[in-house]
């Protein structure tokens, strides 16, 4: 299961409304290859499920992901921070046995 946090639904719906996203849009977490820690996570607003689309309701929001991205992503924790150390998305990710510095990539 893929969790999201208040505070990142909170930014999600922001984005919706700056880029003028239908509310009816779903949020797709992917992995990626890329990144100085090998993989890199990537948000998309999407309306399609596609097949072997793995789907998650976390307060409210749906959640999507692709079967290959669920591998690496099972029991990660969608949140966003604000604060003085740092502002963004942040992927609390069990399965990361390393995270790069930005914590915008990771390893298992």
């Amino acid at each position: 299961m893929i969790t999201i946090t208040e505070p990142a639904i909170k930014k999600l719906n922001e984005l919706r409304v700056e880029e003028g996203v239908d509310q009816n849009y779903f949020i797709r977490v992917s992995v990626v290859g890329g990144g100085c820690s090998g993989l890199s996570y990537k948000l998309d607003f999407d309306n399609e499920d596609k097949e072997g689309d793995q789907v998650f309701e976390s307060n409210g929001e749906k959640i999507v992901c692709d079967m290959k991205s669920f591998l690496y992503l099972c029991g990660t924790e969608l949140d966003f921070s604000d604060g003085l150390n740092g502002r963004g998305f942040n992927f609390i990710n069990p399965n990361a046995t390393r995270t790069c510095g930005c914590g915008e990539s990771f390893a298992v």
